[in-house]
């Protein structure tokens, strides 16, 4: 836990925490759409441009020489071969709509791979924390639930804010539907992906996700004994699958079979990968 590692973790927990607590006083105002992007149900809020610019002033004044790559703000070039993924408010329409499930993520990268990874749930305070075989939820170290058949599976998934790729996604999820337990859609990507580290949900599965949405969570997740794979969507942009080790080729060749992928051969990997 300790190192430099470690280090970089404390500075992305300091970090969200700080973010975390604006984001929740800037809640107790109205909120307002500040701008969008894909669609214009795709939106963003200027608490999500406040909270990455108080990220990356802390993590500049502490590491200047190290990149750092926003959702809002875009990539700032860094020297030292450590760079930061960052998304200040993952689940902006939850935040717009006063749902309690939005998160504030930060992944550490040494030289293309991710070393340490946070998110804050910022509506909750909840913290998810993680070293290299090391994730943990307020100090509790995680694992991820055991090994279930397919139709006791509890399936997370999202949707994204093009129409058209909408549609694939609903055609993929009415197929897969009855052959699970049940299916989510909770709305932040980062938190998702904590909650198959922590046992509360068995598989995710979605089309578009970038990588602030999931550098850190999919890291999380890793070190509870989940593995997660980027494949071709059946829409045409990259899909991250995510399942515990021991159900994942199963489940791989489910949401396949159920069209949320054009195949089940994973993308090759590389520094964005998960």
């Amino acid at each position: 836990m300790d190192g430099f590692d470690g280090q970089l973790r404390d500075l992305a927990l300091e970090a969200a925490r700080q973010a975390s607590a604006l984001i929740r006083e800037r809640r107790t105002h109205d909120v307002t759409v500040a701008d969008t992007k894909t669609s214009d149900v795709d939106v963003v809020t200027q608490p999500d441009r406040e909270s990455e610019a108080l990220i990356r002033s802390i993590i500049t004044s502490r590491r200047p020489d190290d990149e750092v790559l926003g959702e809002e703000e875009g990539t700032t070039s860094g020297s030292s071969g450590v760079r930061w993924v960052v998304d200040p408010i993952d689940g902006t329409v939850n935040y717009l709509y006063g749902l309690p499930e939005y998160s504030v993520s930060i992944a550490a990268e040494v030289d293309g791979s991710v070393v340490a990874g946070v998110v804050v749930n910022a509506a909750t305070g909840v913290e998810y924390v993680a070293t290299e075989g090391d994730a943990r939820r307020d100090g509790v170290p995680l694992s991820c639930r055991g090994p279930a058949p397919l139709h006791r599976r509890l399936v997370i998934t999202g949707f994204s804010y093009e129409a058209g790729k909408r549609v694939v996604q609903a055609q993929a999820v009415a197929r897969l539907l009855p052959d699970v337990r049940d299916i989510r859609r909770l709305g932040s990507c980062a938190l998702d992906l904590c909650h198959l580290a922590e046992g509360t949900a068995d598989a995710y599965v979605e089309e578009g996700v970038q990588l602030w949405d999931y550098a850190a969570g999919a890291f999380i997740a890793r070190q509870a004994g989940v593995r997660t794979e980027m494949h071709p969507g059946r829409y045409g942009t990259p899909a991250l699958v995510a399942a515990p080790e021991h159900g994942f080729d199963e489940f791989l060749a489910a949401v396949t079979d159920a069209g949320f992928l054009s195949t089940g051969v994973a993308l090759e990997s590389g520094p964005d990968a998960p």
